[in-house]
């Protein structure tokens, strides 16, 4: 059986050197690119795979929202990360999301193809210092007594957050997510209230920090 990948990533050329090692593989095929989040949703609504090999930080929509939207629309689909940070942070992330994997850029070559073959087996793939990050973090909570912490904002406010990082005006983000300016303005003053931010510029240094855009 070969595995049906949809593959985003915001820049061309990581695409294409990802998809010469997926697609010299027998057993996996690429049906499709996308150049952002929101585009790779709308590829797999149009022709569902079997497996999706998200980059996190693209514009519009990241790898993490992407994969929540796709596991929302395709409860059975496998997603692997595909990232170049090596930050703890957007691996629990991409956990909390449903993220069977989280592949660093910089080794891909080696451990793509071993995660897209575990992924489709129902298996995890963690790169050794996810490993030790998520032992690490099992220990420190089990001897604080504390649980999994919920995440500071919810889906759409962290939609708003993202794009006024990137700088879109409320009239445009409004048009972008089909809701009234209104309801952006209030999504905007929530997200500066909860997070204990002043202004745009604390809100796009946040935005970073959190893997919602490149720095």
């Amino acid at each position: 059986m070969t595995t049906r990948i949809l593959l985003a990533d915001d820049h061309a050329l990581v695409r294409r050197g990802v998809r010469l090692i997926l697609d010299n593989e027998p057993d996996l095929e690429v049906i499709g690119e996308a150049a952002d989040g929101a585009e790779a949703v709308t590829l797999a609504k149009a022709d569902p795979p079997d497996l999706a090999v998200l980059d996190i930080a693209m514009p519009r929509m990241t790898g993490l929202q992407a994969a929540r939207e796709l596991s929302r629309i395709q409860p059975g689909l496998k997603i692997l990360i595909l990232t170049m940070y090596d930050n703890e942070q957007y691996f629990f992330e991409a956990l909390r999301v449903g993220a069977a994997g989280y592949v660093l850029k910089a080794v891909a070559d080696r451990d793509l193809v071993e995660a897209c073959r575990a992924a489709m087996r129902d298996e995890p793939f963690l790169y050794p210092g996810a490993v030790t990050a998520l032992v690490r973090d099992y220990l420190e909570r089990a001897r604080s007594g504390a649980g999994i912490p919920e995440r500071a904002v919810t889906d759409r406010e962290e939609e708003v957050l993202k794009l006024v990082a990137e700088g879109h005006s409320t009239k445009e983000i409004a048009e972008l997510l089909f809701i009234s300016v209104k309801t952006v303005e209030r999504h905007r003053t929530n997200i500066l209230s909860k997070l204990g931010l002043r202004d745009r510029q604390e809100l796009t240094r946040y935005a970073i920090r959190a893997g919602l855009i490149e720095p």
